[in-house]
C-alpha cells in the first residue's frame, strides 16, 4: 500500500474548492426551481468562482482557473448587465457542467494524477451562453444553442490594469492590512492568493513580509497581518471587492495614503507599524464586522489528528477499565479508591461524549447531494420529481457518512425510476403530477433512522416474488413470508425486476450495494411499500464506529462481544424448550414466534463444558429485521469497547468485525451479527 501523501497546501486547497463548489451547486440547483436568482445569490457565485480561479492559478492547475475564469465572466455580465431574460435551465446546465468538471480534476490529484483534462468545450459552451445573453440583452434576436460550435475561449479582465507610465502619477495609493480568521492555517499561501488576485487591479505592488513562501512569514502575518501598499486608478469599492473575496477574512483595512507618501512605493518598503486614518464606517460594515469576530469560534482541523485524538480517547476507555477492574483489587474493601475510581469513570465519560461530538457531522451536505441527483434523473427520465428533506442538521460520526452516501445515492436513484411514475400516469390516477421524494433523518436512542419515501406505484408483491422463484432466492414456503420479506428480496445480488437495461436501471446491481455497505457499519436495512401509495426504505445506522457498547459473553475459555444495539433480551431456557424443526435445525418458541438458536461453540470449534440449553444462557440478537437466538455459557455484562481492525489473517473468519481489549487485558472478539444471522 501505498505511503504517499498529499502536501499541507494541495489538501487545503482540495478541501476548500470542495467546499465552495458544494456551495455553487445548491445556490445553482435552488436558483432553477425558483426561476431566478438573487443578487446575493450571483454575488456569491461570482464570489466562488473568483476564489477557485485565484487558488488554482495560484497551484498552477491552468485548466480549473480558465474554466473557473469563463464562468466569473458569465455571471460578471449577469451581475453588472442584469438580463431581462435568461434560460436558466440552460444556465443550470453549464454551470454543473463546470463543477462536474472541476470535481473530476480535484478526483485526479487526490489520485495523485496530473489534472490535464481540457475545459475548452465547457468553455466554448459558456462563451455561446454569454454571447447570446449580451445579444438579448442589446435588443438583438438570438437563438442560444448548447451545442453549436464557438471561437476559442478568450482571455477577458474586468479590470485593465495601467500601462502608460504617465499615467501613474495619476494613480492613488492605498495601504491595506488584512487579518486571517484564527486557527485556519498557511497563511502565508492565503497571502500569495491575495497578491495574485490584485496584481491585474494595481501597479507597484509591495507588501510585508516580503518573502511570504518562508515559514517565518506564517507567524508574522498571524501576529501582524499582512500589509500591502500600492497605486492603482481604480475605485476604492472596486479594490475593496477584491480583497474582501480572500478565503478566512477576518478583518480588513482599507486606507489612501497622503501624496507626500508616494516615496514608500519607490523606495519598496513597508513601514512595520503604518498609520492608520480613521473613517466612519456604515451600520453595513458594522454588522459584517460583527460577524466576523463571531467567526473566530471556528477552526478546521485535520480529520486525521481527529483520528488520532479517538484512538488515545480509545485508550483512555480501555485504561480505565484495566484499572478499576483489576483483578488484584477483587474482594478488597478500598473506599477511597472506589470514590477516585467513580470520579475518573465519570471524567472519562464526559471526555467520551466531547470527542464524539467533535467528530460528529451533520447530514446536511449528504442530502443536498441528492437534489443534484433528483435533478439530473427527472431530466434524463423526463419525469416531474421534488425532493423534500428533513432532519438535516442530524449528526452522525464522520464515517458513517462515508458509508451512506452510496446508499442514498442509489435509492434515489432507484426511487425515481422504478417508483415514481410519468407524469401521464400519474394524473391518469388523480395524483400530483410531480412526484415527491422524502428524505428524512432522526435519532433513535444511539442510532440514527434514515428514511427514504416515494408517493410513487409502490413495490410489486407478485411480480419480486416471481422473479425470486426464477432466480432460485425462496428456500422457504411463500406461505411463511411476510410482505417485509419479500420486499427484502429487491436487497440480494443481481436481483432486479426491470425488464430493459437502461442508464440508470436493470443490471441487478445498486439495491445490493445498499444492504452490503449498511452492513459494513454494524446498520440495517428494511422496505415497506403499498401499492399506488409509494415505497418506504429506512436505514438504521448507529451514531459512531469507534466506540460501542458491548454486551460480553462467555464461550468457554474465549470471550465475545455482541454489540448492544444488536441485543435484545437474554434469558435462561427451560430444559424442554428446545425442538427440531424438519431440517434439525435447534429451534425455541418464544410468546409465539419461533427463533432458530446458533451454538458458538459449534461455530468457532470451542471446548466448553456446557452444552445442555438449561446449563446457559440464550441472547436473542436481531439484525436487517432478522432474528436468531445465540447460546453462550454466560453472560458477562455490558461495557464500553473500543473497536479494533482484525489482524491481516483472521480477517476472513465469517462472523467476526473486531475486536477489543477488556478491562482485564484479554482480548475479546467483537461478533458481525449480519453474518451470524446468515449461519
Amino acid at each position: 500500500m501505498s505511503n504517499k501523501s498529499l502536501e499541507p497546501i494541495t489538501e487545503m486547497f482540495i478541501f476548500e474548492t470542495e467546499q465552495l463548489l458544494e456551495q455553487l451547486e445548491q445556490i445553482i440547483l435552488t436558483g432553477e426551481k425558483m426561476n431566478g436568482f438573487t443578487s446575493q445569490d450571483i454575488n456569491e457565485i461570482f464570489r466562488i468562482m473568483h476564489t477557485i480561479k485565484g487558488s488554482s492559478a495560484m497551484m498552477f492547475f491552468n485548466n480549473i482557473s480558465t474554466l473557473a475564469h469563463s464562468i466569473e465572466d458569465l455571471f460578471f455580465f449577469i451581475r453588472e448587465s442584469k438580463p431581462a431574460s435568461i434560460q436558466f435551465s440552460n444556465l443550470t446546465d453549464l454551470v454543473l457542467k463546470g463543477a462536474d468538471f472541476i470535481h473530476t480534476e480535484l478526483a485526479k490529484i487526490k489520485a495523485f494524477q496530473p489534472p490535464e483534462a481540457d475545459p475548452n468545450r465547457i468553455i466554448r459552451e459558456i462563451n455561446d451562453f454569454l454571447k447570446h445573453l449580451k445579444k438579448l440583452n442589446s435588443g438583438s434576436e438570438s437563438v442560444y444553442h448548447p451545442s453549436s460550435k464557438a471561437s476559442p475561449a478568450e482571455t477577458k479582465k474586468y479590470y485593465i490594469a495601467p500601462e502608460n507610465p504617465q499615467k501613474i502619477h495619476s494613480q492613488k495609493v492605498y495601504q491595506a492590512l488584512i487579518f486571517f480568521d484564527e486557527g485556519c492555517q498557511m497563511e502565508n499561501i492565503r497571502a500569495f492568493s491575495v497578491i495574485h488576485n490584485l496584481k491585474d487591479l494595481v501597479h507597484d505592488i509591495h507588501y510585508y513580509p516580503e518573502n511570504i513562501m518562508d515559514d517565518e512569514a506564517e507567524e508574522i502575518i498571524r501576529s501582524n497581518g499582512f500589509k500591502i501598499l500600492f497605486q492603482t486608478d481604480q475605485p476604492v469599492e472596486t479594490i475593496r471587492e477584491n480583497l474582501m473575496q480572500a478565503v478566512f477574512l477576518k478583518s480588513l483595512t482599507l486606507e489612501e495614503k497622503d501624496r507626500e507618501e508616494e516615496m514608500i512605493i519607490n523606495n519598496t518598503t513597508v513601514p512595520e507599524e503604518p498609520s492608520r486614518i480613521p473613517r466612519e464606517t456604515s451600520p453595513k460594515e458594522e454588522t459584517e464586522a460583527l460577524s466576523k469576530t463571531f467567526s473566530q469560534g471556528m477552526i478546521s482541523v485535520s480529520t486525521n489528528k481527529l483520528d488520532k485524538l479517538m484512538d488515545l480517547m480509545g485508550e483512555l476507555v480501555t485504561s480505565e477499565s484495566m484499572v478499576t477492574q483489576n483483578p488484584d483489587l477483587r474482594g478488597l474493601a478500598l473506599e477511597n479508591f472506589e470514590k477516585a475510581a467513580r470520579q475518573l469513570k465519570k471524567i472519562t465519560s464526559e471526555l467520551q461524549d466531547i470527542v464524539m461530538s467533535i467528530r460528529m457531522v451533520p447530514l446536511s451536505a449528504t442530502f443536498q447531494k441528492m437534489n443534484r441527483i433528483v435533478r439530473d434523473m427527472s431530466k434524463k427520465l423526463e419525469k416531474s420529481v421534488r425532493l423534500q428533506i428533513i432532519g438535516e442538521q442530524t449528526e452522525v460520526d464522520k464515517n458513517i457518512i462515508e458509508h451512506i452516501s452510496d446508499p442514498l445515492m442509489h435509492l434515489i436513484r432507484n426511487a425515481i425510476d422504478h417508483g415514481i411514475e410519468s407524469k401521464e400516469a400519474r394524473l391518469a390516477k388523480g395524483k400530483d403530477e410531480t412526484g415527491l421524494i422524502t428524505l428524512e433523518a432522526k435519532n433513535a436512542g444511539g442510532d440514527v433512522l434514515i428514511i427514504v419515501k416515494d408517493d410513487g406505484k409502490g413495490l410489486d408483491r407478485e411480480k419480486i416474488l416471481k422473479r425470486a422463484r426464477e432466480n432460485g432466492l425462496v428456500n422457504r414456503p411463500e406461505s411463511e413470508l411476510s410482505n417485509r420479506d419479500i420486499y427484502s428480496l429487491i436487497f440480494l445480488p443481481g436481483f432486479s425486476t426491470k425488464e430493459s437495461i437502461s442508464e440508470f436501471s436493470g443490471r441487478g446491481v445498486g439495491m445490493d450495494v445498499v444492504s452490503k455497505n449498511i452492513g459494513k457499519i454494524n446498520g440495517s436495512v428494511s422496505v415497506d411499500s403499498t401499492p399506488d401509495e409509494g415505497t418506504v426504505v429506512t436505514i438504521k445506522v448507529p451514531l459512531t464506529l469507534a466506540i460501542i457498547g458491548g454486551m460480553n459473553i462467555q464461550v468457554g475459555k474465549a470471550i465475545y462481544t455482541i454489540p448492544t444495539i444488536s441485543v435484545r433480551e437474554a434469558f435462561r431456557p427451560g430444559e424442554n424448550d428446545v425442538f427440531e424443526d424438519t431440517e434439525g435445525n435447534e429451534m425455541i418458541m418464544i410468546r409465539g414466534q419461533c427463533y432458530r438458536i446458533l451454538r458458538l461453540h459449534r461455530i468457532f470449534k470451542i471446548h466448553t463444558d456446557v452444552t445442555r440449553m438449561h446449563e446457559g444462557i440464550l441472547i436473542m440478537v436481531e439484525s436487517d429485521n432478522r432474528t436468531i437466538c445465540v447460546f453462550a455459557d454466560a453472560l458477562l455484562g455490558e461495557q464500553q469497547v473500543v473497536v479494533k481492525g482484525l489482524p491481516g489473517y483472521i480477517k476472513n473468519v465469517k462472523g467476526l468485525a473486531g475486536c477489543t481489549l477488556l478491562g482485564n487485558g484479554d482480548i475479546s472478539l467483537i461478533l458481525d451479527m449480519a453474518q451470524l444471522v446468515d449461519f
